[in-house]
């Protein structure tokens, strides 16, 4: 899964939107969204709201997470937690955030503080996740705990972790491998030894 799908899974998140037009439910593929009644919030996925947004027949309500105040907190956890990671208040909080703030951002209360909260977020947790995975590395280990990592998060290191996890995995074969065949080595000089007496 590259980032493009990932962006696509989080585009699916549903937001609430106040519509500035009436129409009768819209029947989709991936569902039915609508009724829509001018000033009557109602839910919808997060890609039908930024193009309704564009052509400017709705107002986006950000998730009640998108709040300066929320995300310090969250922040705050982040960096005290150092070895794990705080569960997000949405599976797709970065995509999310880049998109309400790319294409409403007008919606957004404190647009650029919640820009730069998101930012140090991620980068916390990118951080932490680099360093667990040179943790396991060091310490040769086969597996590696993701509680509470986002899709994004994981698949942001998807490419390297398989690759990282193999060249471990021979390392130990061969490392295997020496120690059998030192200790069948040695079987056989002391078996050499004895007979030779």
């Amino acid at each position: 899964m590259d980032p493009d799908e990932v962006e696509f899974w989080g585009e699916k998140s549903p937001i609430q939107i106040v519509p500035t037009f009436n129409s009768p439910a819209i029947y989709l593929i991936g569902g039915d969204v609508g009724p829509f009644r001018a000033t009557i919030p109602c839910r919808v996925p997060l890609w039908v709201a930024l193009s309704l947004k564009r052509q400017q027949y709705c107002k986006i309500i950000p998730p009640e997470w998108m709040d300066v105040d929320t995300l310090t907190e969250l922040r705050r956890q982040e960096k005290a937690a150092s070895s794990s990671f705080v569960k997000m208040p949405s599976e797709h909080y970065m995509v999310e955030a880049k998109l309400l703030l790319g294409g409403a951002a007008d919606d957004v209360p404190r647009a650029d503080e919640v820009k730069t909260i998101v930012k140090d977020i991620w980068d916390n947790r990118m951080a932490k996740l680099r360093s667990s995975m040179d943790s396991m590395i060091r310490n040769s280990s086969m597996y590696a705990a993701v509680d509470n990592l986002t899709l994004m998060e994981i698949n942001s290191v998807r490419p390297i972790l398989p690759h990282a996890l193999n060249q471990l995995y021979r390392m130990k074969m061969v490392k295997r491998g020496l120690s059998q065949g030192s200790a069948t080595l040695t079987h056989t000089r002391t078996a050499v030894s004895f007979t030779g007496s």
